[in-house]
């Protein structure tokens, strides 16, 4: 079994609200990094849903394969300049030793103080963008196996335009997300690494709903042609279907 840096973050800090400027990488002009989240229970699955095979291939990895595919490679270090990093947060680092690439870092995902019950993905992205050093961050769920890198590709480009469309970058919007008819789609898209401290301070308060922290901050659509790309699977039949669709 080979070795896995593990990172633990044991609180959810309130970072400074400068931001860090980013090295362009030789397919895109901004830095870009990747938190994939696994941390469900697969409960309804009864197996864990990052371990299944698609193609043969674990569903965790394949998420993963498309991130890095996005990040794109820093050629070279500038002093002050960041490059972008795709980052696992997961509460069982080990199970998945086996199958991630090895450039990815994983952080331990932790409980919160005083708390004994799973806390959802909202925790679990605010303790990876903790670590998150570029503008931007590509936040993904593991269980979307339809996901396609030259899609999210195709997505990061939108993102630029948008950048290079807003006049006044103080008036960013705090993600790029798309949206379905009850609502955004919330781990399939963009964030802003400044949204941070406002994520913290939502948790903080007691809320664990992407929806309702987003409903409190601008967030622009991202336009999204088909929207199988974001089935998921929760439950053996939607695996089976997943396999009749292939």
């Amino acid at each position: 079994m080979r070795s896995l840096r593990v990172y633990v973050l044991e609180c959810l800090p309130v970072p400074d609200q400068a931001m860090c400027s980013a090295i362009p990488s030789p397919n895109y002009h901004l830095a870009l990094s990747g938190i994939v989240l696994a941390g469900g229970l697969s409960s309804r699955m009864g197996r864990d849903k990052a371990l299944i095979l698609v193609e043969g291939v674990p569903l965790l990895r394949r998420v993963c394969d498309v991130a890095l595919s996005c990040i794109g490679q820093v050629s070279g270090q500038v002093s002050g300049q960041v490059s972008g990093q795709v980052y696992i947060v997961t509460p069982w680092p080990e199970r998945y030793v086996d199958i991630l690439p090895e450039t990815c870092r994983v952080i331990r995902e932790v409980p919160l103080p005083e708390e004994t019950t799973p806390h959802g993905p909202l925790v679990g992205f605010a303790q990876g963008l903790a670590h998150v050093e570029t503008d931007w961050v590509l936040l993904l769920a593991c269980d979307l196996p339809q996901l396609k890198a030259e899609v999210v590709q195709g997505w990061v480009k939108q993102l630029e335009q948008t950048r290079e469309n807003a006049i006044d970058r103080s008036r960013y919007a705090n993600a790029l997300l798309p949206r379905n008819p009850k609502g955004w789609e919330p781990l399939c898209g963009f964030y802003r690494r400044q949204c941070l401290p406002s994520l913290t301070e939502f948790i903080n308060q007691g809320g664990r709903s992407f929806q309702r922290w987003l409903a409190q901050h601008p967030v622009q659509e991202l336009l999204v042609s088909d929207t199988r790309i974001f089935f998921n699977c929760n439950t053996p039949a939607d695996l089976e279907q997943l396999e009749i669709q292939d």
